[in-house]
């Protein structure tokens, strides 16, 4: 698997967390990983005839966008494809689609469904396009013009930066106080825009620094981990990656197929 970023441009770096382009080569035997739940709608462009994947044993054959997952996914790469790759900002793909983030969630859906004939559209020019630069400039100022007419959600902007900064440790009612909502509305935007309530939001984030944690202080203990983390005892820490990986925290250290 060859995998190449790209500079996003200033007007999407709000909403757009990575671009990359994805090629599995032609000689290289298919590549079978497990990619972990996050707070990211990720969506895959195909520029290639080949299938793009298998996801949890379906095929998938032209460009999707794969919604935020509460379990893990696994996918099998195909010979020959090619896919550019547009990771979202927790929160911000609801302004290039527009529709509630809580229907989609745990979904893998194909680009036309959601675009409609902007989709084949997109596919077919990057088709043709000679090399990958090209191709990321095109979908950037596709969704760049799709954020004309789309305004920020204030509330939630400043809800979701609050939660970053924090690591995912700020109570569910700070969060509530800080931005005047009754705690029923902000729950409400919070599944419009991200797919989750704030306590499994906190929950994810917090799961996800734990694995940041893993990745940079590889002499930590699991302990140290779990306390850095935000967690407050063993058990909980434990029960997440269960949850989020299929795997416990040990093996999923010694696992070489899942991707974090």
């Amino acid at each position: 698997m060859r995998i190449q970023s790209y500079d996003i441009i200033p007007a999407l770096q709000p909403h757009v967390k990575s671009i990359c382009t994805m090629e599995c080569e032609s000689g290289a035997d298919r590549s079978y990983i497990r990619v972990l739940p996050d707070t990211c709608v990720e969506l895959f462009l195909n520029y290639t005839s080949t299938p793009v994947a298998i996801i949890n044993d379906e095929l998938h054959k032209s460009s999707i966008f794969t919604f935020r997952m509460s379990r893990p996914m696994d996918i099998q790469m195909r010979k020959g494809e090619g896919v550019v790759a547009i990771c979202f900002q927790p929160g911000m793909a609801y302004k290039f689609i527009q529709v509630p983030m809580d229907i989609l969630s745990d979904t893998t859906t194909d680009l036309a469904d959601v675009w409609g004939f902007m989709g084949p559209e997109i596919e077919d020019k990057m088709a043709g396009f000679s090399n990958n630069e090209m191709r990321v400039n095109l979908i950037q100022q596709y969704l760049f013009k799709a954020l004309a007419n789309v305004k920020d959600d204030l509330p939630i902007v400043d809800c979701l930066k609050q939660v970053q900064l924090s690591g995912g440790l700020i109570p569910v009612g700070k969060l509530v106080s800080n931005t005047g909502l009754s705690q029923r509305h902000l729950s409400r935007k919070f599944h419009e825009h991200v797919g989750l309530s704030p306590k499994e939001y906190l929950r994810v984030s917090r799961f996800i620094r734990s694995l940041n944690h893993l990745k940079r202080y590889p002499a930590l203990s699991l302990t140290e981990v779990a306390y850095k983390s935000g967690y407050y005892d063993q058990a909980h820490f434990i029960r997440d990656y269960k949850d989020y990986t299929g795997a416990t925290p040990r093996q999923l250290l010694q696992a070489e197929h899942i991707f974090y």
